[in-house]
């Protein structure tokens, strides 16, 4: 039988009780030990059957348990000080507010996103980018960063995994209540809902509400479109995550960027909230949100297209997490022109102007195709990649954009991801660290260092106990696959004795795209079974991933993965972990020894994974990729061998099952020969003294360094406070700046089709030139339309190849000292000899505006 009517019926908690509500809905709870434990010991059982779930946790309660635990004046203390230590977390100044004293840093950051891990209770997350997006904004709570995250509410969110009996992938998708999470609906003040709304094709309009889910000081606005009103088209737009394709997709991101500014302008009306000076789109998913910020300057500015365009980069910040161009979205120019022109467009948004942002009009691209990372870069004044090594690789793979200019002059910048510590650390490995590093020193950038303080034995014995966590929560998780799975009790009883806590355990979990070879593991199973099977110095492994519903390639890699993982000879060594999430990860990290990535090269942006297993004591074991790249310092862990293209012999491409041959060979000679010889060999107390030093120093070198607090600390320094001043001074003075910027690119886009450098000269240079000497550069330039004043013309030298082109590059300006007929200028400068060796130089011009953030920003170069 079926009701005819659904509504939410709400606990009411008695007043000594009633910050129990406020606990429970600010998600600081989630990384916060002492408030779960306050709602753990209100019935232990029961916070376990709800997945450590607050919320649910108090909805389950009776009416008369809630009012025993009221009369409860020890509980009830517990959460007059928790509700306390809450406020006072809420209002204390952070880094960010003695930070911006003096550097008058941003009002507000808006941080859009499409996903964001949180915690596994608010499953809207798939893989590193929710992660990443989680930790980002749990890290400026505790800094005290203004930021407000903008997000879309999944109803069914990514989806659960389970394996069938021949270990393939299958998916489910529980449906989420809002109501039963730690959600509240944004309401005008009369109490009614909050509607955004945006047109869509054929007249119809798709409506969202707005959940809030409060990150410790940081708001979380998620839109959800399954509002009445909504034809059944538009209610599933937000009903998965990466859910369908082509038409949906491109709905989705219209709702999130379009719909995530007006979305935006509401939150500041109804709670006085200062508006964003700052718009951080992480990744090209919010790509949108630009044209949404271009039309509201167009109507109530009176800005044109072009000046609302330049005021609208200055203040926005691309952050691109691929390193494959197949990774980006890319959708159809009549897609495009069908959603966002004609009724659909935005009031002073021309889709012909659109159309230019997301154009592949360089060598290589694609007609007739809108790519969303391009409209990204083009409408942010500032760009960066995730690590140093992926800022290259991005640098290489967007330069079509910047043509002229070298790759590594291309303005996409690097900020290396971080972790929240406070996520991500055992309580255990906290409680150590601060009983000998001193207090919240383990979670920022202090005390580190004194990490080798802590005795050897007492990390050793911890990680033991770490390890034992995890082989009961393996067993408990296998067993349950199985009967997932099909098996009955009756054949289960080995799943109680699988994994060993005295055994080198390693870990690998993560998405499962080809590129990050679940597999490689498996190409020589004789091999790997030795190892899993060595009498005296055994190896298990813990594995964990889920493959995209629509990927059956990842799906094949998953089932070759759990056959073998099947065999009963070998399964109490080795397993596969169905529903990879934030709640395993959490027992993953900390129990495993050695942390495995071996992705290829260089198709892992950053990866995170790792790092969270440092900031617990364990070693990683990777590829040089991502942030593996810059931060391995020999010491810390282990560099798998790469056979990639940039390595092999004269750049020449080798091979695909030659290179897994090579890298997986590499990968067991270092277990057999390396890793697991630490592990074992042990002094005459049973501690192996070695293993431990490189233990301490990933702690100590590595903690400072991955933690999110770091990361996000250079996010406000290096791109949020330049975008805010950036911005300040584009809307100055009724965006006069703005004005110059639209009229000065319009003039320069034109002229520079017609500089030339019609004649270079230098003085000085000797038969015999050595360091120290100086050479006088001059040069004879057409500059057509522009006047002197509005180029800058450069020297640019360094040192030169055979084939004369120009490395270890390094320029100087040259200054304007002649005017000829009107056209014709002269400029000269010079330039030290500052090393030996083959030396080359050239000249170039370049545009000069103080709108500009960097020489490259226009993608317009002359060169001589």
């Amino acid at each position: 039988m079926k009701a005819i009517r659904r509504f939410h019926v709400r606990t009411v908690l008695p007043e000594p009780l009633a910050p129990l509500g406020t606990l429970a809905s600010n998600l600081r709870w989630s990384w916060h030990s002492r408030t779960r434990d306050l709602f753990r010991d209100i019935d232990r059982r029961q916070w376990e059957a709800v997945s450590h779930d607050p919320v649910a946790l108090l909805a389950s309660l009776s009416a008369h348990e809630l009012d025993a635990l009221s009369r409860d004046e020890a509980f009830v203390a517990r959460v007059r000080e928790a509700a306390e230590g809450l406020q006072r977390y809420l209002e204390a100044p952070q880094w960010f507010q003695s930070w911006t004293e003096q550097a008058h840093g941003p009002a507000a950051i808006a941080y859009f996103s499409a996903e964001f891990g949180i915690t596994s209770v608010l499953p809207q997350y798939s893989g590193g980018l929710g992660i990443l997006a989680g930790d980002h904004l749990k890290s400026a709570s505790d800094l005290g960063v203004p930021i407000v995250g903008i997000g879309l509410f999944y109803k069914t969110g990514y989806f659960s995994q389970s394996l069938s009996g021949d270990g393939w992938q299958q998916e489910t998708y529980p449906v989420l209540d809002p109501d039963n999470l730690p959600l509240s609906l944004v309401r005008e003040a009369d109490g009614t809902p909050a509607l955004v709304s945006l047109r869509l094709p054929e007249g119809r309009v798709l409506r969202a509400h707005i959940w809030k889910a409060q990150v410790g000081r940081v708001p979380l606005l998620l839109l959800d479109s399954d509002v009445d009103g909504n034809d059944d088209a538009a209610r599933d737009l937000t009903n998965r995550l990466y859910g369908g394709g082509g038409d949906h997709r491109l709905q989705q991101e219209m709702l999130l960027g379009i719909g995530g500014v007006r979305a935006l302008r509401i939150w500041s009306r109804l709670t006085d909230a200062p508006e964003p000076e700052v718009y951080h789109c992480n990744e090209g998913h919010a790509g949108l949100l630009g044209l949404e910020r271009i039309s509201e300057l167009v109507t109530q500015r009176g800005l044109t297209f072009d000046e609302a365009l330049e005021a609208v980069r200055a203040g926005t910040v691309f952050t691109t997490h691929t390193p494959v161009p197949a990774g980006i979205d890319r959708f159809g120019v009549d897609q495009v022109r069908r959603f966002l022109g004609g009724d659909c467009g935005l009031p002073g948004v021309p889709v012909e102007s659109v159309l230019p942002l997301g154009a592949e009009d360089y060598d290589g691209g694609a007609a007739g195709v809108f790519n969303m990372a391009v409209m990204g870069l083009r409408l942010a004044q500032r760009a960066n990649g995730v690590s140093q090594l992926h800022g290259k690789v991005s640098r290489g793979m967007f330069d079509g954009l910047w043509p002229g200019f070298d790759d590594d002059e291309v303005p996409i910048t690097s900020i290396t991801n971080g972790v929240h510590a406070p996520t991500w650390m055992d309580p255990r490995v906290v409680e150590l660290a601060q009983r000998y590093v001193g207090g919240e020193n383990v979670r920022h950038a202090d005390g580190w260092d004194h990490v080798a303080s802590i005795p050897s034995e007492e990390i050793w014995h911890l990680k033991r106990q770490l390890r034992e966590q995890l082989v009961e929560d393996v067993r408990g998780r296998v067993h349950d696959a199985w009967v997932a799975r099909g098996a009955s009790e009756a054949e289960l009883g080995w799943t109680q004795e699988i994994l060993d806590p005295d055994v080198l355990t390693i870990g690998f979990a993560r998405r499962v795209p080809t590129y990050k070879r679940l597999t490689l593991m498996l190409r020589d199973p004789a091999r790997l079974r030795r190892l899993l099977l060595d009498p005296d110095r055994p190896v298990q492994l813990v594995i964990a991933g889920k493959a995209h519903p629509a990927d059956d390639t990842g799906k094949k890699l998953i089932q070759q993965m759990v056959q073998f993982a099947d065999d009963p000879k070998i399964r109490h060594r080795i397993v596969f972990l169905p529903n990879y999430d934030i709640a395993m990860a959490q027992q993953l990290y900390p129990g495993c020894d050695v942390w495995l990535n071996n992705p290829l090269r260089p198709f892992e942006a950053c990866g995170t994974s790792g790092m969270k297993a440092a900031l617990n004591g364990g070693l990683n074991l990777s590829i040089l990729d991502g942030w593996w790249d810059e931060w391995f310092d020999g010491q810390n862990g282990w560099a798998i061998p790469t056979a990639d293209q940039s390595s092999s012999a004269a750049g020449a491409v080798m091979d695909e099952d030659r290179r897994d041959d090579l890298e997986s060979a590499a990968l067991y000679d270092l277990i057999e020969n390396h890793v697991r010889a630490l592990f074992y060999d042990r002094d005459a107390e049973g501690l192996p003294q070695r293993w431990m030093s490189m233990v301490s120093r990933t702690l100590g070198t590595l903690g400072p360094k991955v933690l999110a607090t770091r990361m996000v600390r250079d996010y406000v320094t290096q791109l949020y406070a330049p975008a805010a001043l950036a911005s300040r001074a584009r809307s100055a003075d009724s965006y006069a700046q703005a004005r110059e910027l639209a009229s000065y690119e319009h003039s320069a886009r034109s002229a520079f089709g017609e500089i030339r450098v019609d004649h270079v000269d230098s003085e000085g240079v000797r038969d015999t030139p050595q360091v120290g000497d100086r050479i006088r550069v001059k040069a004879d330039v057409w500059l057509g339309s522009l006047s002197a004043d509005a180029v800058q013309v450069q020297v640019v030298y360094g040192r030169a190849s055979e084939s004369d082109e120009l490395s270890e590059v390094q320029s100087a300006p040259l200054t304007h000292v002649e005017a000829y007929d009107g056209s014709r200028h002269r400029f000269e400068g010079e330039v030290v000899l500052s090393r030996t060796g083959a030396f080359g130089y050239t000249v170039r011009v370049l545009p000069r505006h103080e709108g500009l953030a960097s020489a490259a920003e226009l993608g317009l170069v002359v060169n001589a």
